[in-house]
């Protein structure tokens, strides 16, 4: 089928890429138009010659064909919110948006009743599988109207591996799912990087690459995340010492833990983990300073001077 597609950074490039390979039409813009363009020509000289390029946004919605499709794929927030505004100048009733970003589900909701006033259909797809899924394919969690996710099922079952896509209900619940995913995520790294470092401290000369690559043969904790803790190891050595622990978070951790307070659910793990990356970007904590100054006031406990 023909999709129009917008933001060609890492992830998305991956996913044009993976569609053209399937025999999809798509018209493909990105802000930085050489980018399009050396990607059509990356394709081209692999064979695939159903992707062409778009200098603006008016001129991909000019080359497709009508019902169109447009995916979104640029950072959630407000650059998600001017892609849309734009084309909405361009598209006609019966059109559709797909928002492949890392939406807030309430911004969803919000959208789709906005776009509907106009006529256009509104999908939320979230997306998981990084770098990666050019070869392992993309997992999709999806939401939107089943009349208007159904037709686009061949796109979805193109990018994702067997059994990797999902229409998990209205618009909204695909993002959802998404945000639960990340939290989740967050949890298992933390509990993962933590066991690591514990027996980075252990007085026995304990060999992290060969470990992880171990637990995931036969054992109960064997995941994705540990092969890709494997290679970490194999590339920057047991201290990694080319990295700094500096750990950002992409808002769907802070989601996750909102939606369990709004819904009365205990998350202890998730929120502690969130709450750890926090930590991660102080040089010097001041709450750890207090501690401190605390352990020494009350019991003479040694500190330390900076």
């Amino acid at each position: 089928m023909q999709l129009g597609f917008i933001g060609l950074g890492r992830m998305g490039a991956n996913m044009v890429r993976r569609t053209v390979r399937d025999g999809h039409e798509i018209v493909a813009y990105n802000r930085t138009v050489e980018k399009a363009h050396e990607l059509v020509d990356e394709e081209k000289a692999a064979g695939h010659t159903t992707l062409v390029a778009a200098d603006t946004v008016a001129a991909l919605v000019e080359q497709l064909a009508k019902p169109r499709a447009v995916w979104i794929m640029v950072p959630a927030g407000d650059a998600t919110e001017a892609q849309i505004h734009e084309l909405l100048e361009h598209l006609e009733p019966g059109d559709t948006i797909i928002d492949g970003g890392n939406t807030n589900f309430h911004d969803d909701v919000r959208r789709h009743a906005m776009l509907k006033e106009h006529g256009i259909n509104y999908v939320d797809a979230g997306v998981s599988g990084g770098i990666w899924g050019l070869a392992n394919g993309f997992c999709l969690m999806v939401g939107g109207d089943p009349e208007v996710v159904t037709p686009l099922e061949p796109i979805f079952r193109s990018l994702a591996p067997v059994d990797g896509y999902l229409h998990c209900g209205p618009v909204g619940s695909g993002h959802y799912v998404k945000m639960i995913h990340n939290g989740i995520e967050y949890g298992m790294m933390q509990a993962y990087a933590e066991g690591f470092e514990i027996m980075h401290a252990s007085e026995y000369p304990l060999d992290l690459a060969a470990i992880s690559d171990l637990w995931n043969h036969g054992s109960v904790v064997r995941s994705w995340l540990l092969e890709l803790a494997t290679d970490a190891f194999r590339k920057g050595g047991q201290d990694l010492s080319e990295l700094k622990g500096w750990v950002a978070d992409s808002g769907e951790g802070r989601w996750t833990v909102q939606e369990a307070i709004d819904r009365d659910v205990p998350a202890p793990i998730i929120t502690l983990a969130l709450q750890t990356r926090f930590r991660s970007r102080q040089d010097d904590s001041y709450g750890a300073k207090v501690l401190a100054a605390l352990r020494n006031e009350f019991g003479g406990h040694a500190v330390k001077n900076s």
